[in-house]
């Protein structure tokens, strides 16, 4: 797990981010273990209670649960509810700015879908 330090952003929330990210792109399975918070403070050279938060933030979503004594763990169906969570976010902080800053422009919808079936083309 590499966690590049953003300094604008709580790093809580970032430990938070990559444990998501972890558990999305499947290198933490669901009913796996996850590192504990001081391991991932060692790791990120961090305080153990900047890592905890992080943690339980997820655990506060149901995305970690805890088995007393052995650590955290991935909960069943984690990986599903982020990605319905990340799909509402990309919606409301891409495709709905995208709208807003094509409609000031005068970009139609056919323009726009031109133009996002253009950029498919690209890759």
């Amino acid at each position: 797990m590499v966690l590049s330090i953003d300094d604008s952003r709580p790093i809580f929330m970032q430990i938070a981010e990559q444990i998501e990210d972890d558990i999305i792109e499947g290198r933490l399975p669901e009913e796996a273990q996850v590192p504990s918070k001081n391991e991932f403070a060692a790791y990120h050279q961090i305080n153990p209670a900047t890592a905890a938060k992080g943690v339980n933030l997820l655990v506060d979503e149901g995305i970690l649960y805890k088995k007393r004594g052995i650590g955290m763990f991935v909960a069943t169906g984690a990986k599903a509810k982020l990605i319905s969570k990340r799909q509402e976010l990309f919606f409301e902080q891409y495709i709905v700015t995208m709208m807003r800053e094509a409609e000031k422009l005068g970009i139609t919808a056919e323009q726009l879908m031109s133009m996002i079936q253009r950029g498919d083309a690209s890759k």
